[in-house]
């Protein structure tokens, strides 16, 4: 594959733009109506008890299951599950976590590889858990081409998300840890002692990923992990952010991170947020992303945002903010592990040009990358448009197949990434 060669590009008119987007609202409306419809059931899961475990029944060994049960619309030819097994938090503590496990009718248990999908920003409330809704089984991108695989697949929802408590949002620790658990639980019900999993995530679930590469030995030795894929990761959280404040829909995401960090480490938001903008900010964290029509919602909720937000003009620069982006930024992944990236070129939320150079850093540390870089599309697409490919990737990885690495460009990667002014690690 050639090295990802990134140049400024012309935006078209507003009124190409605006006409584009109104096409492809009229031309998924039906079809979201019915995502709505169906997800009725999963909301009024939120109210029910199968999220909530009491002390003594959370406290055992990570992985293992609280409970279970059946869900209905799984694929044809699958069987679905909730769970809700054990995990730790950031602090050691014993905690439960939610997810979906669909495995096909067909096959050997006990043998059966394992995908781990580690799904994109839905939100920082109780109620944006994927596994509430039905339309999860849409939301897991390649989940028809895995299953045809005979893989199984668990999708985790992060803490905080489905269960009690507050959702630790770009927290690298914390995501790792839900997606090592889940596959602990996946083994338990599915009869396996030693699973061997690949994980693949997008966006928020990209860095998720990575962090499961980063913490499966020293935090789940009894798994066996066999490749990490990553579509668009969040990986250089303080380029991210300068990236997202400096645009109107991105300063919801800003506002998300802090949010959710100034309640997880207990960090008061007076000395950062104007009082004018903390209602808009309790609007955006109590709402989920689910379809267009909620963007276009949040979009609204953003508005008090653009006028006025931050006392500073750079979030990045403040303590602790600084030190957190920092320790939430991903290191390369250990070279045990071989790497699958994707990247859109149009991506204007995660920036080809900060993947690539996560990409170089593995390459540096050792690690066999196979970096995918897709022309004209941008962030929303492009796990969907990749999606075959990682799959490939990972059933390769599966049946022992050595891994083919991008490496061999690392210096013309390297001399496009100082062209386009990017600091080099």
């Amino acid at each position: 594959m050639t090295p990802i060669r990134y140049a400024g590009r012309r935006r078209a008119p507003w009124y190409l733009r605006a006409g584009v987007a109104i096409a492809a609202l009229l031309a998924v409306s039906s079809v979201l109506s019915l995502v709505l419809a169906f997800d009725t059931e999963g909301q009024e899961q939120a109210a029910g008890s199968f999220y909530l475990a009491d002390p003594q029944a959370i406290d055992g060994r990570p992985g293992t299951i609280i409970r279970s049960e059946p869900m209905p619309f799984s694929p044809q030819g699958t069987n679905a599950y909730r769970i809700l097994y054990r995990s730790r938090g950031l602090h050691g503590e014993a905690i439960a976590v939610s997810g979906v496990l669909i495995v096909p009718q067909e096959g050997d248990n006990q043998s059966r590889p394992i995908v781990a999908w580690a799904h994109p920003t839905t939100g920082v409330a109780t109620q944006c858990a994927p596994s509430l809704r039905n339309s999860v089984f849409r939301q897991v991108q390649g989940l028809n081409r895995m299953l045809s695989e005979g893989f199984a697949v668990v999708a985790t929802d992060y803490p905080g998300l489905g269960g009690p408590g507050v959702h630790p949002y770009l927290i690298g620790d914390s995501e790792g840890r839900a997606v090592l658990d889940s596959v602990r639980a996946a083994g338990h019900l599915l009869g396996q002692e030693r699973p061997r999993f690949a994980v693949w995530g997008h966006s928020q679930g990209g860095q998720a990923a990575l962090y499961t590469g980063l913490l499966a030995r020293p935090y789940a030795p009894d798994l066996d992990l066999v490749g990490v894929a990553a579509a668009a990761p969040a990986t250089d959280l303080r380029t991210l952010m300068k990236d997202d404040f400096a645009t109107s829909g991105g300063k919801g995401l800003t506002a998300l991170t802090l949010w959710s960090w100034s309640r997880v480490f207990d960090i008061p938001l007076d000395s950062l947020v104007v009082p004018a903008a903390l209602p808009a900010m309790d609007r955006l964290a109590n709402g989920c992303i689910e379809t267009i029509f909620d963007l276009l919602a949040r979009r609204m909720e953003e508005r008090p945002l653009g006028k006025t937000f931050l006392t500073i003009s750079d979030p990045t620069a403040a303590e602790p903010w600084n030190r957190l982006l920092a320790q939430n930024s991903p290191p390369p992944v250990p070279p045990a592990y071989p790497v699958f990236i994707a990247q859109g070129m149009n991506d204007d939320i995660v920036r080809p040009e900060v993947t690539a150079s996560y990409a170089r850093r593995l390459c540096v540390n050792g690690t066999k990358v196979t970096f995918l870089t897709i022309p004209k599309v941008g962030h929303g697409f492009i796990a969907r448009d990749t999606a075959d490919q990682a799959v490939d990737w990972m059933a390769d990885r599966f049946v022992g197949r050595h891994p083919q690495s991008d490496c061999v460009a690392r210096e013309p990667v390297a001399e496009t990434l100082q062209h386009d002014g990017v600091e080099q690690p």
